[in-house]
């Protein structure tokens, strides 16, 4: 009797480790330069081409402009310059994340859009502290992979809501 009872803790934590394990998250995987990135795809309102951008002036040089889609006006963000990565031609690759954050929504230009991903709460990993600052606001997690490491961000720290309202009002 007692062997039994000394086993059914371990059993119960065992299948909630299952559990944990199995609670899955999806994500939509892109690419910035040579890492790869993620956001939750429960953020992401569709994924488009590249079309024409309207250029505003005085606004940060990470913000492209502004699109209007489908009657709705949101800015769009240049990835690769909001994170301090070296800029580059837009290709056949290149698409615009349509993300919701908060009220608004915005748009992300990213190199390339690769895949929805499944994710468990076991392969996140909090970001390392000597890299977080005030400037890495955005990385939420990292996520791991067998044999690589994939950058999740925190969409609602891409634009702060002051640059956001200045966008686009409110």
């Amino acid at each position: 009797m007692a062997t039994a009872l000394a086993k059914a803790p371990n059993k119960t934590s065992d299948n909630d480790a299952a559990e944990r394990a199995e609670a899955t998250n999806q994500i939509v995987g892109f690419r910035l330069a040579n890492e790869e990135y993620g956001v939750d795809i429960m953020r992401v309102q569709e994924i488009i081409l590249p079309g024409e951008i309207t250029q505003m002036p005085e606004v940060p040089d990470y913000i492209c402009g502004l699109i209007n889609l489908r009657g709705h006006v949101i800015p769009i963000v240049d990835l690769r310059k909001r994170f301090g990565l070296p800029v580059s031609e837009r290709d056949e690759h290149t698409r615009i994340i349509v993300v919701n954050v908060g009220t608004r929504t915005i748009g992300m230009v990213v190199d390339a859009v690769n895949e929805v991903l499944r994710i468990t709460e076991d392969q996140l990993e909090p970001p390392p502290s000597s890299i977080v600052g005030i400037e890495h606001v955005y990385i939420k997690a990292l996520v791991k992979f067998d044999d690589k490491l994939l950058i999740l961000l925190d969409i609602e720290s891409i634009l702060s809501r002051e640059e956001t309202a200045k966008l686009i009002g409110g």
